[in-house]
Order: structure tokens, then sequence, then C-alpha cells
């Protein structure tokens, strides 16, 4: 896995992240709208914000004086593929592969 993988696990361990990514897979908002949902210092959202985006699962323009926020995809289904692997079973290419056929295991 590649460094900003674990920046990304690391910023999904935290359950006020998730929600904040939770509530951007319906679209780009705007880092007020975002804070009205939590009970919470505007400095604490802003490191909440600041961690994803170092993460990279976060984008963010701005618009006058507004940040918008929205969802990076491309991160999150490169997560998503990795875990699948994971579960699947998925080996490296590089890896060598078992001749032993799973019954005769020991």
């Amino acid at each position: 896995m590649a460094p900003s993988s674990n920046k990304a696990f690391k910023a999904l361990a935290d359950p006020t992240r998730r929600e904040i990514l939770n509530l951007l897979r319906r679209g780009e908002m705007t880092a007020g709208d975002l804070a009205e949902r939590f009970d919470m210092t505007k400095p604490t959202m802003s490191h909440h914000f600041s961690v994803l985006k170092d993460a990279d699962l976060l984008t963010s323009r701005r618009d006058g004086q507004q940040i918008w926020y929205s969802l990076n995809t491309t991160v999150v289904q490169d997560l998503m593929a990795w875990a699948m692997e994971l579960i699947r079973g998925g080996k490296d290419e590089d890896e060598p592969r078992s001749e032993i056929p799973p019954g005769d295991a020991k």
C-alpha cells in the first residue's frame, strides 16, 4: 500500500470524518453546510477537513468566501478495490502461488 493509503485509513478511523464523507456522497457541500450538521467548533471541523484533504479523500474549491468540498471518488475507489482484493484473498503477481489443492493442505 502506498503512504497516501495509510493517510486515508487514518482519516477513515474517525467517525466524524466518515460521516462527512457519507454526507458528501450525495454531492458537493459548503464547509458551512457540513459544519451545521455537527456540534463542533469551526477549528475542529477545519481540522477534520484538513485531515481528509491530506488523505486525498476530499477535494475543495473556493467560490468567493465559501469553500465547497466534494468526495474524491478516485481515491475511494482505489481503497475499495484494495479491500475487495483483501477479502477475495487476491495475491500480487510477484508472489508465488501455492500448487497444493485446498483439500490437500495440512
